[in-house]
């Protein structure tokens, strides 16, 4: 399906700088910073097998801890843009759909951190389904109303990040980020190879910051473990009571002495982030990375992950989104869909895969969940099967196990239960909506906003090899995301055109230029 791409890029750096709404021009600017093009076959991938499809009759109710994550997004871009394969247990879908921003209302006020959205549509691969879609939208926090911010940079300058692509990014990444702080922000740097280095130490001056950024060199092996200690270490003695205290592991995940296996890593992170510092693992790099480690670990410690691929996502991530990347408004945030039998026969959730949480979980304060920071937004699609219709299983044999399509109340499709905690809180609250029957007998071809999310999941999908998608090709995609206007959704359809083998073609005023 995925047949190696034959695409040379050139690097044009006068775009790498411009502007988001700028469109992207025939050649994209994402090229890696040393024009080499990377195997994978050498990255770590923690792949899961697609989410099945369920019989309400039997398992009425779907249960996932929220994902605000963005880094599989940006690394499968960085490998279409490549010419390389992308490999299916790179892809999470949700990552993908979560990447772009949608028109979901602000909450009507922060007594509750988030607004809930649903609508339903026809699904565009499949006449006998339809899409649930279920949008969150956390509360705007402007960057002069956050609470100041104790951060830690734990920067690898270990010899396996002396590409272009690595270190070098790294250190415009993070200078970047410090040209968005406040006067009241403090920023420490741990450097980390064969050995672990404090560089700077609770400083408030940006110059300061830059220049130590500046000097950084790459040599030697990856002591990450030592120094991931001595960074919470530092997050403690500068801690900000109410504020912000996080973080920031900017690496190519190659950790190769000290805690050397994934799960030690998140042991300690796990322990430590009860003491209220957060952990966000930004991903550098090709060849050797570890994705399955930086999405685990930031997981685990209550923070998010993104993969830094060029100068234009590092601005995207730490400077337009630092409100959202590191001021949390909601934390262990779960899902939970109840469907109805008398409405619905049989869904399945559209990514997730690695989110997916046992009914029971949802009412256990004690399972973590995700985190939801200022502005941020979550979307997950469900594909469902109307009660009547034939569905992807035929019909059971005994008719005790079929579902009861003609009995009970069929004014509602599905219950959407929300289960969220405040950053400072240990106790959940419960938001409940009820999705009425009327948006499914409304269905219709998704338009718009929704068409545009639907046509992202049939990308993800589409990348992982999934065969309910049928038939439903990239141009499909492209042509079902329809015209854009913004830089990033411009981008998708040169990503939807490079996925199906052929070269992007250049921007007409007819795709929103």
């Amino acid at each position: 399906m995925r047949a190696r791409l034959a695409v040379t890029l050139a690097l044009f750096p006068s775009l790498i700088l411009a502007g988001c709404s700028q469109a992207p021009g025939p050649y994209s600017s994402y090229e890696a910073a040393n024009g080499a093009v990377a195997q994978t076959d050498s990255e770590r991938y923690d792949g899961h097998p697609v989410s099945p499809i369920h019989q309400v009759a039997n398992e009425p109710v779907s249960t996932f801890a929220v994902d605000v994550d963005t880094g599989a997004y940006a690394n499968v871009r960085r490998m279409l843009l490549a010419g390389q394969t992308v490999p299916t247990e790179a892809v999470r879908t949700e990552e993908m759909i979560n990447y772009f921003r949608y028109d979901y209302p602000l909450p009507d006020d922060r007594s509750a951190p988030f607004s809930v959205t649903t609508n339903v549509s026809t699904t565009p691969w499949n006449p006998g389904t339809r899409l649930l879609r279920i949008g969150l939208r956390g509360y705007d926090v402007a960057r002069s109303q956050r609470p100041p911010a104790n951060l830690v940079f734990m920067v690898d300058v270990s010899g396996s990040m002396q590409d272009q692509d690595k270190l070098p990014l790294v250190k415009q990444a993070l200078a970047t980020l410090a040209d968005g702080l406040r006067p009241d922000d403090s920023v420490s740097i741990i450097t980390y190879a064969g050995w672990v280095e404090t560089l700077v130490e609770g400083s408030h001056d940006p110059e300061e910051i830059k220049a130590a950024l500046h000097g950084l060199d790459a040599g030697g092996a990856t002591a990450g473990g030592p120094a991931l200690s001595m960074a919470y270490d530092l997050a403690r003695a500068h801690r900000v009571p109410g504020g912000i205290n996080r973080i920031i592991m900017a690496t190519d995940g190659d950790f190769n002495v000290g805690l050397s296996d994934q799960k030690s890593l998140e042991d300690m992170v796990k322990h430590n982030r009860e003491d209220g510092i957060t952990l966000t693992t930004l991903g550098f790099g090709q060849g050797n990375y570890n994705d399955a480690m930086m999405e685990g670990v930031a997981d685990l410690g209550n923070g998010n992950h993104a993969y830094i691929d060029s100068a234009m996502e590092a601005r995207k991530v730490l400077d337009q989104e630092l409100s959202s990347t590191l001021f949390t408004i909601a934390k262990d945030v779960k899902v939970q869909v109840e469907f109805n039998p008398a409405a619905v026969s049989q869904y399945r959730l559209i990514g997730y895969e690695n989110r997916a949480l046992a009914e029971e979980d949802f009412d256990d304060d004690r399972v973590d969940a995700g985190e939801i920071g200022a502005g941020h937004q979550v979307t997950a699609l469900y594909e469902i099967v109307p009660a009547g219709e034939t569905g992807w299983t035929g019909p059971r044999k005994y008719a005790a196990n079929q579902p009861a399509a003609a009995t009970g109340n069929a004014s509602e499709i599905a219950t959407v239960r929300l289960r969220y905690k405040l950053p400072e809180g240990e106790n959940s609250r419960l938001i409940e909506r009820p999705v009425p029957a009327t948006l499914l007998a409304a269905a219709t071809r998704p338009q718009g906003d929704m068409a545009f999310a639907v046509a992202v999941a049939a990308f993800g999908q589409k990348l992982r090899g999934d065969t309910r998608l049928g038939r439903f090709s990239f141009g499909d995609i492209e042509n079902l995301a329809g015209p854009q206007s913004g830089y990033w959704r411009q981008e998708f359809l040169q990503l939807a055109s490079l996925a199906d083998g052929g070269r992007p073609s250049p921007w007409s005023s007819d795709r929103g230029e």
